[in-house]
């Protein structure tokens, strides 16, 4: 689904935009949020439920995931109104109540975890290749046709290989099939639920639930008052903006944009990104390459970032020590704009937890994603694409700017090695997916990795496939590569003795 305009994408734009709408316009907040959800839901018949009362109950816990809270619980003594807690949400600093990433329960369809049928294109042919494959005898023929039983059944997926007319389906909780750390359960009636303990914020059940029933929580609201108090707020975005906001749409005409709406000034991320390989690839030389360190993992990803901690922390002292390029700009920021407010515009979910960690908590003061500040500018009515280009957007490297697409971060520090330290041997791996990315921590743990640089992304892609961005994941990563290929430099010039 990703890259397509669904209903379910629809839908999110649509809350971002109103939840703005109400922090731009609002002159009775708690009344006009209550009246939002028929606002949005304004037809009689639904076109998803049974009934626009499910569309409605839907659309309020998503409206409270905008405005930073949490889900009102099903089960209580006591109904909760969908303004429970406004107070505490209506302030001009960073603000959500944690956990990021909720199951509404409402919006859930309770798909099967892992299930192999026989569908209608069963043609009960003679071989029964399915039956005869089965290792636990769960298939058998009745009238004719194919029927597994489930209670016998191991889905080893065997009948599905086999048959010759594509006449069995594997169903799988999408939201779960993408979880690559196994953070989807289930509660007592079929519903996903996410176990907070493993899940590290990465996003990618929310973007493959075809029901919309996963959100996060959104500072939007709580951004758009810090600009209203009158106070500096400086923007830094993250490479993989080029292309989000249409193919139109310059990297010159949306910094423009971006001071159009409020924002003060404008830096490139990428900038943290070259501080960061320059760096990182004099640790690889000094430490990996001499011998001295088994092997080197990236960190500007914070969802593999937590899971190598949380599912490997023998690797703690390999993951690289470096600010993530968020932060390092946003310490640049702030030294040369003491009394700003730092947000930081990207593709990523996780971000926002990374945001709220104490040692990082003083230097990013809010994190939003490329699909909400399209609710923002959708709110103030600012039509990116007849924007007049006023600004230059020439801060980073090529290097710094390819951190944004799977690859992008060792290939970088690769190329920051071969400049600085010709002639050394350099081994960079890279993998994209928090499945794939275990199984490169398995190898490096039996020592088959020993000398590489290992890069992890939690989405597969990249940034570019981040939770919040806008458009197909190849077209984003062509834009990439147009916006790194105009950069002034190929890599950040090299540190003086």
């Amino acid at each position: 689904m990703r890259g397509i305009d669904t209903p379910v994408k629809q839908t999110r734009r649509r809350v971002f935009k109103e939840v703005a709408n109400l922090a731009y316009h609002s002159q009775n907040l708690k009344d006009d949020m209550e009246a939002l959800p028929y606002k949005i839901v304004d037809y009689e018949e639904s076109v998803f439920w049974e009934n626009v009362y499910r569309d409605r109950a839907v659309i309020r816990e998503r409206i409270r995931l905008a405005m930073g809270m949490s889900l009102r619980p099903e089960n209580r003594d006591r109904p909760g109104h969908l303004t429970e807690g406004l107070e505490e949400s209506n302030i001009d600093e960073k603000y959500y109540e944690p956990p990021l990433m909720q199951v509404i329960p409402s919006a859930c369809n309770a798909c099967p975890e892992n299930r192999y049928e026989i569908t209608d294109s069963c043609m009960g042919c003679v071989a029964h290749p399915c039956q005869a494959v089965c290792p636990r005898g769960a298939i058998t023929m009745v009238k004719g046709k194919s029927v597994i039983d489930q209670e016998k059944c191991i889905k080893c997926g065997k009948c599905r290989d086999v048959c010759p007319y594509d006449a069995i389906c594997h169903k799988e909780r999408p939201c779960k099939a993408a979880c690559g750390i196994g953070a989807i359960k289930s509660d007592k009636v079929g519903r996903a639920v996410i176990d907070n303990n493993m899940c590290v914020s990465c996003g990618q059940c929310m973007v493959s639930c075809p029901f919309g029933a996963i959100a996060d929580k959104s500072q939007i609201f709580q951004l758009i008052r810090a600009m209203q108090s009158g106070r500096k707020v400086i923007a830094q975005v993250a490479p993989s903006f080029v292309g989000q906001f249409g193919p139109k749409v310059t990297p010159q005409m949306f910094k423009t944009a971006l001071k159009e709406l409020g924002f003060a000034d404008v830096y490139e991320t990428a900038i943290g990104a070259d501080m960061g390989c320059m760096a990182e690839a004099e640790h690889y030389v000094k430490e990996v390459a001499s011998g001295r360190q088994a092997f080197a993992l990236t960190s500007c990803c914070p969802s593999w970032a937590v899971m190598a901690k949380n599912l490997f922390p023998e690797t703690i002292d390999k993951i690289s020590n470096e600010l993530t390029p968020m932060v390092a700009t946003a310490r640049v920021i702030k030294k040369e704009h003491p009394e700003a407010l730092v947000v930081f515009i990207g593709p990523c979910a996780s971000k926002k937890l990374e945001a709220s960690r104490r040692t990082v908590r003083s230097d990013v003061d809010f994190v939003i994603t490329f699909e909400e500040l399209t609710g923002m500018f959708e709110a103030r009515g600012i039509l990116l694409e007849e924007i007049k280009a006023m600004d230059e957007m020439q801060d980073a490297t090529a290097a710094g700017r390819g951190y944004g697409v799977a690859g992008g971060v060792a290939s970088a520090i690769e190329d920051c090695i071969k400049a600085y330290y010709p002639g050394t041997e350099v081994h960079i791996a890279h993998a994209e997916s928090l499945a794939e990315c275990k199984k490169v921590l398995l190898l490096a743990k039996a020592g088959r990795m020993n000398g590489c640089l290992i890069e992890g992304m939690a989405c597969p892609g990249g940034c570019v496939a981040g939770a919040g961005t806008n458009i197909p994941i190849p077209q984003a990563a062509k834009a990439l590569a147009q916006f790194k290929d105009a950069a002034q430099e190929k890599v950040p010039k090299e540190p003086e003795e």
